[in-house]
């Protein structure tokens, strides 16, 4: 994966990139995993590395690249919710449908991880106004109404804030009282309610 002789120099960079990710600075991180890459531009950890920090940068394009790269030469779909940002960020929002489907079929792609690669999806679709088609993918997630992980609680709000948008003010209603009763500080969720109760 790295240039002849320059493993041990790749792989330092790459961990003090992810150190300075995992302590919110991107700027730092991406200036480490740049070096990297120039050592091991094949590694897939590097290519990964830096489009997270390209992307915590907003800057959406240059994320893009890598993180496909990261992609092709992985094989893996754990960051197709940023690659799907990325390409709702230009302008290619369709796109974002077949990546959150692979997600989804992916057995090693976390839950957590598939809920955010829907919602990126669901969210670039109702932009469309394929409501009904965004719901429909919110749908595919698996929750309970008696157990609600952050991914769980993200998915009712976009599924709610879709239904709002579509004009189904009842079920967009239900959807926030949900969150409420599970976390009554959850985004604006408890503001959403009133507006729609009221």
């Amino acid at each position: 994966m790295a240039r002849p002789g320059k493993a041990e120099a790749a792989i330092s960079r790459l961990e003090r990139a992810v150190e300075l990710l995992q302590r919110g600075d991107a700027r730092g991180s991406v200036a480490e995993a740049v070096k990297a890459k120039a050592l091991a531009p094949r590694s897939p950890a590097v290519r990964e590395v830096l489009g997270m920090g390209l992307y915590h940068l907003e800057r959406y394009r240059e994320a893009l690249s890598e993180l496909q790269a990261y992609r092709r030469m992985s094989g893996r779909a754990d960051q197709n919710h940023l690659i799907a940002d990325c390409l709702r960020d230009a302008g290619r929002p369709e796109r974002a449908v077949p990546l959150a489907e692979e997600a989804l079929a992916s057995r090693s792609v976390p839950l957590a991880t598939k809920a955010e690669a829907v919602i990126v999806a669901a969210s670039a679709l109702a932009d469309l106004g394929k409501y009904e088609q965004a719901l429909g993918l919110l749908r595919r997630v698996r929750t309970s109404d008696d157990v609600a992980g952050p991914e769980v609680l993200r998915v009712w709000y976009v599924t709610g804030d879709i239904l709002d948008r579509s004009g189904r003010r009842e079920d967009a209603a239900r959807q926030f009282r949900k969150i409420v009763r599970h976390d009554a500080g959850a985004y604006d969720a408890a503001e959403r309610l009133a507006q729609l109760s009221g």
